[in-house]
């Protein structure tokens, strides 16, 4: 009898160990995902604001931002893409601020995921597939998404 409780208990301070450990790479994970989605949507603001100067500059401004705008809703009326434009800046404002800040930590990755997800459908009508595979759209939309399905709340809170 007593070596089955020393046993159990050696099993469960090493279960206990485990589980710790498991938890935070969870939390750790956790993290890194809503770090890298909100600085990737603020990435993206700071550049169409023209506030990335040098090489490797995106739009540059936001005329060259509401031009792409334009391409990748190429099937959209002329007279929407200002609206889009500054409808997706807000969004990605609101949604990078708040993944970076953990607020509203599953609705947020929920509209992320969802803005992700037609930003890439609206490229692959406009481009074809190819263009949202390549920028990995898809794969954030789905870290997003796994962010919200994400069920233990409690670490990413105390994280």
């Amino acid at each position: 009898m007593r070596e089955t409780s020393a046993a159990e208990a050696k099993n469960s301070a090493s279960g206990a160990a485990v589980t710790q450990r498991t938890v935070n790479w969870e939390r750790w994970g956790i993290l890194y995902a809503r770090f890298a989605l909100g600085a990737a949507f603020l990435s993206g603001i700071v550049d169409r604001f023209g506030l990335y100067t040098g090489r490797n500059v995106g739009y540059g401004n936001f005329a060259g931002f509401m031009d792409y705008t334009a391409k990748v809703n190429s099937f959209m009326p002329a007279f929407t893409i200002p609206f889009l434009a500054w409808a997706a800046t807000a969004a990605e404002l609101a949604l990078g601020v708040a993944l970076i800040l953990g607020l509203w930590p599953r609705w947020v990755a929920l509209g992320s995921a969802v803005l992700l997800a037609l930003f890439g459908i609206a490229m692959a009508i406009s481009f074809g597939i190819k263009s949202p595979m390549d920028y990995s759209v898809f794969s954030a939309s789905a870290g997003a998404l796994l962010l919200t399905l994400y069920s233990d709340r409690r670490v990413v809170a105390r994280a």
